[in-house]
């Protein structure tokens, strides 16, 4: 399950495109306004993927994704009626992912959703993941909160965790999986090794590292890596 944003000001448009989205298993939040996205936007947010119509009331859609590219490498797709190349281009120049003309057809956009959250799904060597208010960078090991102070930075171990909990978000992952995908043929470690890693998550990312929000413990099979509540 990804948690999508979508940003429509004509209502029946969007109650269609969440109602699908929301059947295709994924949670949508909602805003008809640019104003009030941007005042979401200006928060701590926790979204796979961002989609805004580019005319919207107050702020513009481009305005926004300004915005959220100050601050995250979230997926972007722009919605549009207007399809000329030089819109598309401009688009595209503010750092947007894909480009869909309105009107389309739904299968499009589900489409273009699957390929961008899949995208997504993974690190890429230039990215950062959010975790709480915390940002990981992936091409520099180190983690910063919201105002970019260094708090840590990880070893490759411990990075090749946090992708390995990234791509099997909302699964229970073994430790026998865990020490095949970080270990391999060397030697393995104890169980308690992994315990410690997960200790140092949560204090690094969990408000309350007892009553953890992102990395829950399993018993008896392994973890579980959440970005929302459980």
């Amino acid at each position: 399950m990804y948690r999508i944003c979508l940003v429509e000001d004509e209502q029946s448009l969007r109650d269609m495109m969440a109602l699908n989205l929301e059947l295709d298993g994924h949670t949508v939040s909602l805003f008809s306004d640019g104003g009030q996205a941007l005042k979401e936007f200006s928060k701590a947010f926790h979204y796979d993927l961002i989609i805004l119509d580019v005319m919207l009331p107050h702020v513009s859609g481009f305005e926004l994704c300004k915005a959220i590219r100050t601050r995250s490498d979230v997926p972007v797709l722009f919605l549009s009626a207007k399809g000329t190349t030089a819109d598309r281009v401009a688009g595209l120049k503010l750092g947007a992912n894909d480009y869909l003309v309105k009107p389309f057809d739904l299968e499009e956009l589900l489409l273009k959703v699957h390929i961008l959250l899949k995208g997504a799904a993974l690190p890429k060597a230039n990215s950062s993941v959010q975790i709480g208010t915390k940002a990981i960078d992936f091409t520099t090991f180190e983690v910063r909160d919201l105002q970019g102070e260094l708090l840590h930075t990880f070893t490759k171990r411990e990075v090749q965790l946090l992708e390995l909990f990234i791509e099997k978000e909302g699964k229970v992952i073994s430790r026998n999986e865990i020490l095949d995908r970080l270990w391999g043929s060397e030697q393995i470690p104890t169980a308690r090794t992994i315990d410690n890693y997960i200790l140092n998550f949560r204090k690094l990312f969990e408000q309350d590292p007892k009553n953890p929000q992102y990395f829950h413990s399993i018993r008896g099979v392994g973890y579980k890596f959440l970005r929302g509540s459980m």
